[in-house]
Parts: structure tokens; C-alpha cells; sequence
């Protein structure tokens, strides 16, 4: 069901922005429920920055409903933590996007308000919390359920030493979308867990990339992501509010390489707004 004319249209603004940049890798994946409308890329592989947190979280609320973990269980705020491949590690206060975390060290917060800061704000010390509760085995299930063959997660973030031995958590457009889907259709866990983790995703805070792009007040549920050489963002949308999924449609975009991340801000901002502005002329069948 691809649009060949929002196709040509969106790799065009690709090409018109980043002319005379080399060694951008560049990637986006429009699609609804039934198929793909617009893709330029969309199976390389990015590194996943932010976007990691999404099955993440995920995977802490599907143990919820195994009875495995506690969300309401409290830990103890700390920066010391187990790298995968052995020693400790703690994150840079200075590199986190949210001080309201920090504020809590050597206090007890529970699981479930870290996960949701490691959403809303992208908290790296809440997100390190999540992930040492949850455990990799549980976020692989999570991934492999939504069968988003693309997205691995195998490390915390800032665990250098794993990444140094080539353990890197690395995403696909994708992916990502197939895991808002997921989410989307009440696949990805219980159906009532996938909408409380939606309206999670639609309190995101970070709001740089594909929801300037739209009206003011559409709903987007989405998880972002950005380092200095990687800006990326995840979005379910759903143009008439947040109950009802009627023409629903996901759009993933990320790029890489060495670019202000301003600019990689605007370029996904644009590509969300053309391809709005183009969603009643889309294909209607799979």
C-alpha cells in the first residue's frame, strides 16, 4: 500500500536537507494497521539512544502481569550498578535529562515512578533502576512477543565497558513501529497493560521531534531518543484523541552521523508534517 507520491516526497525533503552532509544515515517508516506507506530504510540498524527505554518499560509492566515484579515495590535511589560484562558503573548526573531522580538518591521511590520518568522526562538514573529489576531475559521476551525483530536491548545505559565488547543496544524503524503496533492492537501484553502503557508514552514531556510536526493537541504516544550523534523518535498517532484508534498510524524516524541535533530535530519534524498533511490521500488497502 505504499503512497509513491509521499514517498518521493519525503526522500526529497531527505535530500534537499542534508545535501552536502556525508555520512548521515538517514531512516523512517510511515505505516497504519495494514501495511507500510512510506519507508527509506527502515530495517538499519541505529544506535537506539532513549528509544531502548521503550521495551523497557514494557517489559517491567508484562512482568507486573506474570506476577513476577511489584511496581508498587520501592528501591532504594543509587548510581552504583553491575556492568554486563563485570566491575561497576554509575551515569553522569550532567548528561541526565531529569533532576528529579537525582533528587531522590538514598531514598526509596517505586518501580513504577521510575518507569515512568524513564518515559516522560528519559531519566538515565531511572532507567538504570528499571533495568536492573527487570533484567535483559525479560525485555528479549517483550521484543520477541512483538515480534520487533530489529530492536535489541542488552545493556543499561552508559555501561561503556559492555559496549566496548560489542554489546550495543541498537534499533530499526522498524522495529520500534512494530512495537507500537504491538501496543496498538493489545498484543504486546494484556490489552488493558498496553493502554496504560500508551497513556504512559502520551505524557512524554520531550516533545523535539514528531509532535511539532503535527496540529496542536493531536494525541502522541511516543518515546524519543538523542545522544550527540544519534536523534531519533518513535510515534503512535492517533488523529481523532487517544480512545479512539480510527486511522491510527505510526511513524518512526532516526539519524545518525555527525549533525547538530537541531537539525535532526527539524528534518523529523518536517517529515511528520508532510506526512500528515498527505494522510488523506494514503492508500486504504493492505
Amino acid at each position: 500500500m505504499t503512497d509513491t507520491k509521499l514517498q518521493a516526497e519525503l526522500d526529497a525533503i531527505i535530500d534537499r536537507t542534508t545535501t552536502g552532509q556525508p555520512g548521515l544515515q538517514i531512516s523512517y517508516e510511515l505505516a497504519t494497521p495494514t501495511g507500510v506507506v512510506a519507508a527509506h530504510e527502515p530495517d538499519a540498524d541505529h544506535y537506539a539512544a532513549s528509544t531502548m527505554k521503550l521495551p523497557l518499560v514494557l517489559a517491567a509492566y508484562r512482568r507486573r502481569d506474570q506476577g513476577t515484579l511489584d511496581l508498587d515495590s520501592t528501591v532504594t535511589v543509587h548510581n552504583s550498578f553491575t556492568s554486563r560484562v563485570g566491575g561497576e558503573f554509575g551515569i553522569t548526573r550532567e548528561d541526565d535529562s531529569d533532576e528529579e531522580v537525582w533528587a531522590e538518591l538514598g531514598r526509596p521511590v517505586t518501580l513504577r515512578w521510575l518507569c515512568r520518568r524513564s518515559i516522560i522526562r528519559s531519566s538515565n538514573l531511572a532507567t538504570n533502576l528499571v533495568f536492573e529489576a527487570v533484567g535483559t531475559d525479560a525485555i528479549a521476551e517483550a521484543i520477541t512477543v512483538c515480534r520487533a525483530d530489529g530492536v535489541r536491548v542488552v545493556r543499561a545505559i552508559e555501561d561503556y565497558a559492555a559496549q566496548r565488547e560489542g554489546r550495543g543496544n541498537l534499533v530499526t524503524c522498524h522495529g520500534l513501529n512494530t512495537i507500537l503496533l504491538a501496543l496498538a492492537d493489545g498484543t504486546a501484553a494484556a490489552p488493558g497493560t498496553c493502554g496504560e502503557l500508551l497513556g504512559v508514552l502520551a505524557d512524554n514531556e520531550v516533545n523535539t521531534d514528531i509532535p511539532p510536526g503535527l496540529p496542536d493537541g493531536t494525541w502522541v504516544a511516543h518515546k524519543n531518543g538523542w545522544v550527540s550523534d544519534a536523534v531519533l523518535d518513535a510515534a503512535l498517532i492517533r488523529p481523532r484523541g487517544g480512545d479512539d484508534p480510527t486511522e491510527q498510524f505510526v511513524l518512526t524516524a532516526a539519524v545518525s552521523g555527525q549533525w547538530p541535533n537541531d537539525r535532526s530535530h527539524e528534518l523529523i519534524r518536517r517529515l511528520a508534517a508532510t506526512a500528515w498533511e498527505q494522510r488523506s490521500h494514503w492508500p486504504s488497502d493492505g
